[in-house]
């Protein structure tokens, strides 16, 4: 054989060689851009989100969270609260969680924490709570009690009673936000066109459930989420701090108003995630 064919036979070698060490790399380190497998929790269906909203708003309030929510793949329902008081709020919604099936996120906003905090009390399904500048009232507390025992609300002077009278004869007061009052007071960092619809929709509330006493305390035994107002003028941040504290939560703050879920609903949708990946 020729030198010339010597050198040929010597490369081909060298070059099936060197072909052979690559493929077998590339099959132990696979390439480099390559995904890693999922984990057992990536592979767990996600529990329902159960969004409660507060007085003065009403299911649309949550409509960037639950955009964001949706796009990262999890269920999610709006609940109606019904804004009469936390017994029979929370009565309502631990009925809509028991159609869910499997595990849920309850998430309150504003007079919201008081509903979820009842409603998810002893509640197997329910495993984690997301507040959301909200009440986390313990035994025997108020909603009321709770913002006047520090200084920052300014609501009482623009609310607006309405007297009521029930079908069966019953009368009470339901509280509104004046509407010539409602940015300032409520969503202050809304876009102002979008503030006047949110106070031409807000739901009133029965001013007898800011005076309700709180008989349970679902944040005493279930993991806890909260995310603080600081520039709140509904509930003082120094009480949405206290509470969120003696819950021992996970505590987010953000400088917006009482509407966070609107103004930031990145914001709390990522809270949300986070504690629904703590429960899978």
């Amino acid at each position: 054989m020729s030198s010339i064919e010597n050198g040929r036979k010597r490369r081909l070698i060298a070059g099936t060689a060197a072909t052979a060490a690559a493929i077998g790399a590339f099959a132990v380190a696979g390439p480099a851009n390559a995904v890693a497998p999922d984990t057992a929790a990536d592979r767990a269906p996600k529990p329902t989100i159960v969004l409660e909203h507060g007085a003065f708003a009403d299911g649309s309030s949550w409509d960037g969270v639950i955009r964001d929510l949706r796009r990262d793949g999890y269920p999610v329902v709006a609940a109606a609260n019904p804004l009469r008081g936390p017994a029979s709020d929370a009565a309502s919604l631990r009925s809509l969680i028991a159609h869910i099936n499997g595990p849920v996120v309850l998430v309150g906003h504003s007079y919201g924490g008081s509903v979820i905090s009842a409603a998810g009390h002893d509640n197997p399904q329910v495993k984690a709570l997301v507040y959301v500048a909200a009440f986390l009232p313990a035994p025997g507390e108020t909603a009321l009690e709770l913002t006047n025992r520090f200084p920052g609300s300014t609501l009482p002077g623009t609310l607006d009673p309405v007297p009521y009278t029930a079908a069966d004869g019953s009368t009470g007061t339901d509280l509104y936000i004046r509407q010539d009052s409602f940015r300032h007071q409520f969503a202050a960092d809304v876009p102002a066109g979008q503030a006047a619809l949110m106070a031409a929709t807000q739901r009133p509330i029965a001013q007898a459930a800011l005076t309700e006493k709180a008989t349970v305390a679902a944040w005493e035994t279930v993991p806890s989420w909260d995310i603080v107002a600081t520039q709140d003028l509904n509930i003082p941040p120094a009480a949405q701090e206290f509470m969120a504290r003696r819950a021992h939560a996970h505590i987010t703050e953000v400088a917006a108003s009482h509407s966070v879920a609107v103004s930031h609903p990145d914001v709390v949708a990522g809270v949300i995630e986070k504690a629904a990946r703590a429960t899978r």
